[in-house]
């Protein structure tokens, strides 16, 4: 992954976290500046916590035939998005998991309609 690259994907979770916290699913981030600051250590987390938690499903991965694969994808982006609001002061979760819930899958649209309209 280029520089260029990172720089669209830390601006287009910025933008999708901030406008995230406008709508009434109990994520909080207090200012821009939060955003951009949240979708950075967000980026770190993932990049850190999803190779674990994916050798820690492995197993179940397999014993599903691979069947649950998307679901246990959501469950380690569910885990990334509390701990990156758990590590940044501004960046809270109101109804603690479900908000994390609703926060990730929330996420998970808005970026992609985002890539899609820049035809990323």
């Amino acid at each position: 992954m280029n520089i260029v690259t990172l720089l669209i994907v830390w601006l287009v979770t910025s933008i999708s976290l901030f406008v995230i916290s406008k709508l009434p699913l109990g994520v909080e981030i207090d200012t821009p500046g939060k955003a951009f600051f949240s979708a950075a250590i967000l980026g770190i987390v993932t990049a850190i916590v999803r190779p674990i938690l994916r050798l820690l499903f492995f197993v179940p991965n397999l014993v599903t035939f691979d069947l649950l694969s998307s679901f246990f994808t959501f469950i380690i982006g569910v885990i990334c998005f509390s701990i990156a609001a758990w590590l940044v002061q501004g960046f809270r979760l109101r109804y603690g998991i479900w908000s994390a819930v609703l926060g990730a899958f929330t996420l998970t649209i808005i970026n992609s309609l985002i890539y899609k309209l820049l035809g990323v």
